[in-house]
């Protein structure tokens, strides 16, 4: 069969990587994604749509008919991370890892969830009680020798176009999400394994246990920085809420109290990476994405 990239896939490398790297890679992903497949003697069912945003994900049979999937990416998205963070883990709170193939290509073939069904689909204090009980299976030591960057040294990276001059009506608030990250950053209570972009879609039904997770970006620091993503899920309805503003601060708290998670750390790392989205998607054009992040921004 064909596998064709996602439309997702192509706009989300473009933006994060540029057209520049993405775009070689795009091209000869069919041969890429074929040749894994191959390699592993796996049946393909489909390509999963709309897919991630740093990989072709296809659901495929192994030659026993067992069902799994696999997942190509290219070398600049460091799958060989992910590869290291699930094999740690394994099975513990996130999917499996099937094999250990780590010197023949970039793909990664994982054990099959149903993506069709996150915790997205259910009532939203179900969903987080159930992402609470999920994340805190995956913080562990990290494996020694490891190459996981620390959340130090991934949102110093992040925050450099940060630190550009800004649209004078934002100023303010990135200087004030800059000097949070400036003081959490000089201080780390803990290094444990994180999944680094952990969220309600990120976690999936499975067959061997009602939840596991997928797509990490894995990194080393402490679990607030890991919550903070969380916190602004379903953002889209905390603006559209009358109440949205004291709703998102409430959250901020019961996730904290839940985890055993110092407050004013979350809420620091939460305004961070909220405003480190909203100017990203700013910069690619996604200006509805940038305003809603944004003004949640504001109400922290």
């Amino acid at each position: 069969m064909a596998f064709e990239p996602p439309e997702r896939l192509v706009r989300a490398l473009g933006e994060t990587y540029g057209d520049e790297l993405a775009g070689p890679w795009l091209g000869r992903l069919p041969e890429l994604a074929a040749d894994a497949a191959a390699r592993r003697g796996l049946a393909v069912d489909r390509v999963q749509a709309p897919g991630g945003r740093s990989s072709l994900v296809a659901l495929v049979h192994r030659p026993d008919g067992a069902p799994a999937a696999l997942k190509v990416a290219p070398a600049f998205a460091r799958p060989d991370l992910e590869r290291a963070a699930l094999a740690h883990w394994n099975g513990w709170g996130a999917a499996q890892l099937l094999d250990d193939d780590d010197g023949d290509d970039d793909a990664l073939l994982v054990e099959r969830l149903h993506p069709e069904v996150s915790l997205r689909s259910l009532p939203e204090a179900k969903a987080l009680l159930e992402a609470a009980g999920t994340v805190r299976r995956l913080w562990v030591e990290p494996p020694g020798g490891h190459a996981f960057e620390t959340v130090a040294e991934r949102t110093e990276r992040q925050s450099v176009p940060m630190r550009a001059p800004q649209d004078p009506e934002l100023a303010p608030l990135v200087a004030a999400a800059l000097t949070a990250r400036d003081e959490l950053a000089a201080s780390t209570p803990e290094l444990l394994l994180l999944h680094g972009n952990f969220r309600q879609s990120k976690v999936l039904s499975g067959e061997r246990v009602p939840w596991l997770t997928v797509g990490p970006e894995p990194l080393v620091g402490e679990r607030a920085y890991d919550l903070a993503r969380l916190v602004r899920d379903r953002v889209e309805d905390l603006i559209a809420a009358p109440s949205g503003a004291s709703a998102a601060r409430r959250r901020v708290g019961k996730l904290a109290d839940s985890l055993d998670v110092d407050p004013a750390r979350l809420h620091g790392w939460t305004l961070f990476r909220a405003v480190e989205s909203g100017l990203r998607a700013r910069a690619a054009g996604r200006h509805q994405d940038a305003e809603l992040l944004l003004e949640f921004a504001t109400w922290l």
